[in-house]
């Protein structure tokens, strides 16, 4: 049965530009090609066709495909992540650098990400485009299977905007998902969390409400404060998603 507009569905692929692997959801690739990283799984993502969970030329070409066959497709950079744009690429005080800048370097200003492409004396030039920006990307990919289940699709979601994984039960139109002690302190959960819900309730079908349940546990040491034990697990988690 071919895939359509609206469905879930968990897909593989590697994505590549002028032949360098940028992405893939395959270990074996990954390690062949000396991009592999121990703190990134690498397993098939859910994604809802049409739901801007991945760039606009790749979810154009999904739908109509078939589960199982491998497919590839070239997608141009106004379909990808568009082209460049000289505007954002800034020449910078080295002074305003907390420690002294290297090429390569990444950093972050005026909630835009950004890297280092050149150091001049006393000032650093940084590209705040995105590093795929400007370039034709090609796909190989393959759509493993659709997901029917509503909590399983209500999941993805919230891993798609949020990177983690979180317990969740569906009762009688109602949704509670259980978050772990100190998930008030993981940035990427106060950025993603609104965005995740309109998600599920536009595109899922019988949730009419969404329960979010945080619980803390006392702390076997007797010393430690539950808000402070849930702040370093916070953190912990906000480590392993930056690796």
């Amino acid at each position: 049965m071919a895939i359509k507009e609206g469905d879930f569905v968990k897909l593989n692929y590697t994505g590549s530009a002028d032949g360098i692997i940028f992405d893939t959801t395959y270990e074996e690739v990954a390690k062949e090609d000396g991009s592999f990283s121990e703190g990134k799984k690498y397993e098939p993502i859910v994604i809802r066709i049409g739901g801007t969970h991945v760039i606009p030329g790749l979810d154009e070409d999904l739908t109509g495909k078939e589960i199982g066959t491998e497919y590839e497709v070239t997608i141009s950079p106004e379909k990808a992540y568009g082209g460049r744009d000289n505007t954002l690429v800034k020449s910078v005080p080295v002074k305003e650098f907390k420690e002294k800048p290297t090429v390569g370097m990444r950093v972050s200003a005026d909630g835009r990400q950004g890297v280092v492409v050149n150091v001049i004396g006393k000032r650093a030039v940084i590209d705040f485009n995105h590093m795929l920006a400007g370039k034709t990307l090609d796909y190989k990919y393959s759509i493993e299977g659709k997901i029917e289940d509503p909590v399983e699709q209500a999941k993805a979601i919230f891993n798609l905007f949020i990177s983690r994984d979180f317990e969740m039960e569906l009762n009688d139109g109602i949704l509670t998902i259980m978050l772990p002690a100190g998930i008030s302190y993981d940035q990427r959960w106060m950025m993603g969390k609104g965005m995740a819900v309109y998600q599920i309730f536009e595109f899922i079908d019988g949730i009419e409400e969404v329960v979010l349940k945080e619980s803390f546990k006392k702390p076997e040491d007797e010393t430690q404060e539950p808000v402070e034990e849930a702040e370093e697990e916070a953190e912990e988690e906000a480590e392993k998603s930056e690796e």
